[in-house]
């Protein structure tokens, strides 16, 4: 034990940085050796991250770790240099309550797709789909629109991954179908998401830190139709003509299970009662999603009473994407260390040079290149000052800039895992103009909705 000590004590006075320190507030960690760590950590965490089909990581362990780590060291900082407590601990609990809202509102919303999808509610559109005999691009647009407007209910990764499968179910070998195809889902998934408060995580992340009210975001639908139009309406050019072949002997037709269509009614309701409640009672949103979880587990209940083919919440609830959910806690984790350590004051230092316009609208560009979730997280945390109509901007671009690239969005990561080796990084670049197009014509019908006219 006195060896214990000693060792401690020799700890203590290498790290130690300006001894006894009283701090109970904010202090810049970016120049101590815990900040630059931790500023490594991150980095290296990340590399892994972006690289997990190369190393065969999923890309939560390396975020968890990262995220919780972090914090860990932070700890350890202030332990050795007799620092108080009180204000990091204020800040986890923030953090903690942040994460929380997000990660059961993710997980109601995983668990009632989860649920549609046992009911055979998407394998029914989807024989619908191919078995009325449709043009190739009359199924581009169909399953275009349907990407746009099921992702700001849905979130854009499930949309995107169901219609990608539709894809490949009409035709697997028709490339110049399946590239446009499956760009325009993309777009369409990712635009869909960002004038909904809960279409993607970045625009729920915006939400719930009450950047902008459900009808601010709603204002966003010009911008983000419009946008995605053109960028479609560019792409079909390249659609093939004809139409895929389809042998109804062949194809297996699905009914809807007992109780799909009370299920679809409930997860509308659910979304409309945690706006309502978030809009009227200021309550997390999520309140009103685990309130609709309830009333899910009520009617398989009733279900199970009524017919021989129930279905099991908790069943459903073990094919949620938990690793998707746990890479959020990580990564938003791990943001929320740079941020206490005070790393994040340097983006607020960065729109006071070169204005909030050129910022939000760079921020599209780093989305694609890095990820939207922490770019939107590190925005929110530093907290410029700017108004609704540039938070909504920012909150546009973070979600639609990540169809610029093939793996700047977790729809677009979605595809190119569903339709492997067609749409690429290449294929996706190849037709990247028509992207960048649509984006910058967003940009134009929100400055002229939002800064000419005033209307949201």
């Amino acid at each position: 034990m006195k060896i214990l000590v000693i060792l401690l004590s020799l700890l203590s006075s290498i790290f130690a940085e300006g001894g006894e320190v009283a701090a109970s507030g904010a202090v810049d960690l970016t120049s101590s050796w815990v900040g630059i760590l931790c500023l490594v950590i991150f980095v290296v965490g990340y590399y892994l991250i972006a690289t997990e089909e190369s190393y065969h990581m999923n890309k939560a362990k390396p975020a968890l770790f990262i995220g919780t780590f972090m914090f860990m060291l932070i700890g350890f900082y202030y332990a050795i240099n007799h620092m108080s407590m009180l204000y990091l601990h204020e800040e986890l609990g923030k953090l903690i309550l942040e994460i929380s809202e997000i990660f059961f509102f993710l997980f109601v919303a995983m668990t009632y797709i989860e649920t549609m999808i046992e009911r055979n509610v998407f394998e029914v559109l989807k024989y619908k789909l191919i078995s009325r005999g449709y043009t190739y691009k009359k199924i581009y647009w169909i399953t275009g629109l349907l990407a746009f407007f099921i992702s700001p209910v849905a979130d854009n990764l499930t949309t995107a991954l169901i219609l990608s499968t539709v894809l490949v179910t009409i035709d697997r070998e028709h490339k110049e179908f399946l590239i446009p195809g499956a760009i325009n889902i993309v777009v369409a998934a990712n635009a869909g998401g960002a004038w909904s408060p809960f279409g993607d995580i970045t625009t729920l992340m915006a939400w719930t830190a009450e950047k902008g009210t459900v009808i601010d975001f709603l204002a966003l639908f010009p911008a983000a139709v419009i946008g995605w139009w053109l960028t479609a309406f560019l792409l079909s050019r390249f659609v093939p003509k004809g139409q895929p072949h389809f042998d109804i002997n062949t194809t297996e037709k699905l009914e809807l299970k007992p109780g799909a269509k009370t299920i679809i009614y409930l997860g509308v309701f659910t979304i409309i009662v945690a706006v309502l409640s978030h809009t009227f009672f200021h309550f997390p949103p999520a309140w009103g999603m685990m309130f609709g979880l309830s009333l899910l587990k009520v009617h398989s209940y009733k279900i199970k009473k009524k017919c021989d083919n129930p279905y099991n919440v908790y069943v459903n609830m073990e094919k949620v994407e938990h690793d998707t959910l746990f890479f959020f806690f990580g990564i938003l984790s791990a943001v929320g260390a740079l941020h206490f350590l005070g790393y994040l004051e340097y983006v607020t230092k960065l729109y006071d040079i070169i204005g909030d316009i050129p910022g939000n609208i760079g921020v599209g560009f780093v989305s694609a290149i890095i990820d939207n979730v922490p770019v939107m997280s590190a925005i929110l945390k530093a907290n410029p000052p700017m108004d609704d109509a540039q938070w909504m901007l920012v909150t546009m671009t973070a979600g639609i800039g990540g169809s610029l690239i093939s793996f700047g969005s977790a729809a677009g990561v979605g595809v190119m895992g569903k339709i492997r080796g067609i749409y690429t990084f290449g294929t996706h670049m190849k037709y990247g103009w028509t992207v960048l197009a649509g984006y910058f014509v967003s940009i134009v019908i929100w400055y002229v909705q939002f800064e000419i006219l005033g209307i949201y």
